[in-house]
């Protein structure tokens, strides 16, 4: 199976390693401390803490093994090699929604390091996916997930 490759910063890609040390090492002992102070409460089968314990447990060792397959494919993406002419993986993007008339700016990253709350939006997005390749003053339109298609002005890019 092959694995898609992972796109981070460097500062994206430190996170990432300073969360798998801190879940394998910090996350794994808070993990057992709780099945062994539940195990301490008697019988297994009907021990609601005990259950949630070890449901804590697979959720955080899926999230390790998450983060191990991510760091393996990772690439990290060199800024030096970013360009302002062209909107690519690493840019900010200053631009114009004509529907709200308001200016928002985007950084395009990789999936593992979106978040929209803080205008971080994958190149995967809609949004994303419209930006890419495009230069400054071309006019792009996005289907976005709320059913509306929006349309952006590229105003700026900027590393």
């Amino acid at each position: 199976m092959a694995t898609n490759q992972t796109i981070l910063t460097a500062e994206g890609y430190k996170k990432l390693v300073e969360e798998l040390e801190f879940l394998r090492t910090t996350g794994r002992e808070q993990i057992a401390e709780k099945i062994k102070e539940a195990r301490s409460f008697g019988d297994l089968s009907e021990n609601a803490e005990y259950d949630e314990a070890m449901n804590e447990q697979a959720i955080m060792e899926a999230k390790i093994a998450r983060l191990e397959d991510e760091l393996k494919s990772a690439s990290i993406l060199d800024t030096d090699d970013l360009s302002t002419e062209v909107v690519g993986i690493g840019s900010t993007v200053l631009l114009y929604d004509r529907m709200y008339s308001e200016e928002v700016e985007y950084q395009i990253i990789g999936k593992a390091q979106a978040n929209p709350d803080e205008n971080r939006i994958s190149d995967e997005s809609p949004i994303g996916k419209a930006l890419l390749g495009r230069q400054v003053g071309d006019v792009v339109e996005a289907d976005v997930p709320s059913g509306e298609v929006i349309t952006l002005e590229i105003l700026r890019i900027s590393k």
